[in-house]
């Protein structure tokens, strides 16, 4: 079975499992555990935008939470000001990746490059952050849109349906929303990366200077990688707007910047399917030590209370132990126990062919 055959296989099972979770999970799974599983397929995508920038195009980038925002608080305003959601959505994914295309355009033509792209782009996402946050203020608004600083954004209205622009999309539409969005990402983003241009910014990511002697542009590829990334983040951001009906400038936090690469890192650079499982596990693990919070005042208990430090651990431990994150090393490992199993039935057959001759 070569390659090619495994990648098929490995597609077709991702679209089984994918259409068979969005059918059957809001007719099994209670209200609640839906709406928390809608939120996880929201993150998803937002971890597939930095898999294709970092772990495709190799662009350390600590902004995708910034990206994220963007396209969250456009939403919001613009709902405010408009009323139907169809501009609004459409402004949510170009704003975001307008400003990822600007960013990206000084950071790639200005030769910035390696440790210098995440400074930067930490900076831009805590500019945003305590900008936001400072506008608590009743001057502060856009239209009829108050941006309520550190309160954030209440009561955004939900998205309307295109053929009817009366109906509003519920929890479970959410839901549905959500997961094939992630599922059309997904497979979006494997036609894009199996094409010309996907394998130049791989190309780019292992040498750059070889590309380049090769007639490439890599500050050409690499922008347009950034705001595909942006537009993405920007997108998982509208989502998540309409999710809760609210916004904060939390999101555009540090702490939300350090998860999205925890994800990535946990799940396997250079996947799509290992920053996905890495951003549902990793969620997962944040719902459940905030629901089950363990009572007692020893040292251990405060222990399993403290969330970040858990995450700081588990991080280390996967820089350490797994460096090339869950995806990757599984797979290896199946190819070790693929090459064993034909050694031993090489060896089997010695004997036998040994007498026979």
């Amino acid at each position: 079975m070569n390659a090619r055959t495994l990648n098929y296989l490995g597609l077709g099972l991702v679209g089984i499992v994918g259409i068979a979770f969005l059918i059957l999970t809001p007719r099994l799974a209670e209200l609640d555990t839906v709406l928390e599983l809608t939120v996880y397929m929201i993150m998803a995508i937002l971890g597939l935008s930095l898999a294709l920038i970092w772990g495709y195009g190799g662009i350390l980038c600590f902004g995708q939470s910034a990206f994220f925002g963007l396209g969250a608080y456009t939403y919001a305003i613009a709902m405010f000001n408009m009323g139907e959601s169809t501009i609004p959505f459409l402004l949510a994914i170009a704003l975001p990746a307008a400003f990822a295309a600007l960013l990206g355009y000084f950071m790639f033509y200005g030769r910035i490059s390696d440790v210098y792209l995440g400074v930067i782009t930490l900076t831009v996402t805590l500019i945003l952050f305590n900008s936001i946050n400072s506008t608590a203020g009743p001057e502060f608004h856009i239209g009829t849109a108050r941006l309520g600083g550190f309160n954030g954004i209440p009561g955004i209205p939900p998205l309307n349906y295109p053929f009817n622009k009366t109906a509003s999309v519920d929890l479970e539409g959410m839901f549905y929303l959500s997961t094939a969005a992630l599922l059309l990402t997904y497979f979006g983003l494997r036609l894009l990366l199996a094409s010309r241009f996907g394998r130049i910014i791989v190309g780019i990511r292992e040498n750059e200077r070889r590309a380049e002697l090769l007639g490439y542009d890599p500050r050409a590829y690499k922008l347009v990688t950034f705001t595909i990334g942006g537009a993405l983040a920007g997108f998982a951001g509208c989502l998540f707007a309409n999710w809760g009906n609210f916004v904060s400038p939390t999101i555009f936090g540090l702490a939300q910047s350090a998860q999205i690469i925890i994800w990535v890192i946990v799940g396997g650079r250079g996947t799509l399917i290992g920053p996905i499982i890495g951003c549902i596990g990793i969620q997962w693990l944040t719902t459940a030590l905030g629901a089950n919070q363990p009572s007692g005042s020893d040292w251990w208990t405060k222990l399993l209370a403290n969330a970040p430090l858990i995450f700081g651990v588990i991080l280390i431990a996967f820089v350490l132990l797994v460096p090339k994150g869950l995806v990757p090393t599984l797979g290896d490992f199946g190819q070790w126990l693929l090459r064993a199993r034909t050694r031993r039935v090489a060896t089997s057959l010695e004997p036998k062919q040994a007498e026979e001759g």
